[in-house]
């Protein structure tokens, strides 16, 4: 492990202690609002506060091994310990909440339970990929190795935002001008916050000296998290919530239970 400053170390160290509160209430907000939304949506939060929760624990993870990874110095600085940093848990925490992140858009797209299914099988299966191949880049100080495995990670990674473009696009054509633009602006956090993933993987081929590197990585991803979890979650939430009080004006008189928010014949 490379020796940091005081700076350096704090930066990252506020970054992953700032996620774990976010994806924490982020957990809990899910689980609340449940009750705000048609009853056939409500998997949709559930699946969001499963995603966030995964994150929060993972974060929890990460965090302790980056205290344990290093020691204050007499110098003032920070020096590494004999415990290594374990890059495994964001790993593990990407290969268990990116197919749930798919799942969360996927629902509510307007498209067949059978072109669900057919969709949501190939694009886990690419996740699966970009993860696994990503990982022995990520851990590898061997330029020409991450540069490798990282390409090949790219291959899903873009295989899978096209995807998404496509079928998100499809779904706005057919809904309401309001629930439209905000899926519109759901493609584009997508862009952006997939975006920062390569960035902060490709940090060490960009010439920055190791413990900038280091560091530029723990917070991108940390940022990067942030924006694809409980942000984007949100934003699923707003339309969710939309396409609710839409149904809920449409709906046959009865048909709606105001007092718990329940579409009564949504189960069907």
């Amino acid at each position: 492990m490379p020796n940091l400053t005081v700076g350096q170390y704090d930066l990252s160290y506020n970054a992953m202690s700032f996620t774990i509160a976010v994806m924490g209430a982020a957990f809990v907000f899910f689980l609340l609002a449940r009750g705000t939304v048609a009853y056939k949506y409500q998997r949709v939060l559930e699946v969001g506060a499963l995603i966030t929760g995964v994150a929060c624990y993972h974060y929890v993870r990460i965090f302790a091994a980056w205290t344990a990874a290093y020691s204050r110095s007499t110098s003032g600085g920070y020096t590494g310990t004999n415990e290594l940093f374990n890059e495994g848990y964001r790993y593990a925490d990407w290969l268990l909440t990116v197919p749930l992140l798919l799942v969360e858009l996927i629902a509510i797209l307007y498209i067949t339970n059978q072109e669900r299914g057919s969709l949501l099988n190939k694009l886990v299966i690419a996740a699966a990929l970009m993860i696994v191949l990503g990982y022995p880049g990520e851990v590898s100080s061997d330029t020409t190795t991450r540069l490798i495995w990282g390409t090949l990670s790219t291959i899903p990674f873009v295989y899978i935002l096209a995807v998404l473009w496509r079928e998100v696009g499809a779904t706005m054509a057919r809904e309401t001008p309001e629930v439209r633009a905000r899926l519109s602006a759901v493609r584009l956090l997508l862009l952006a916050s997939w975006g920062v993933y390569p960035i902060a993987y490709l940090l060490p081929l960009l010439g920055l000296d190791e413990a900038t590197g280091l560091v530029g990585r723990q917070v991108g991803y940390s940022i990067a998290d942030v924006i694809a979890k409980p942000l984007y979650g949100l934003m699923i939430y707003g339309i969710i919530r939309i396409k609710s009080q839409e149904e809920k004006e449409n709906a046959p008189a009865g048909a709606y239970d105001t007092s718990e928010g329940i579409h009564a014949g949504a189960q069907s």
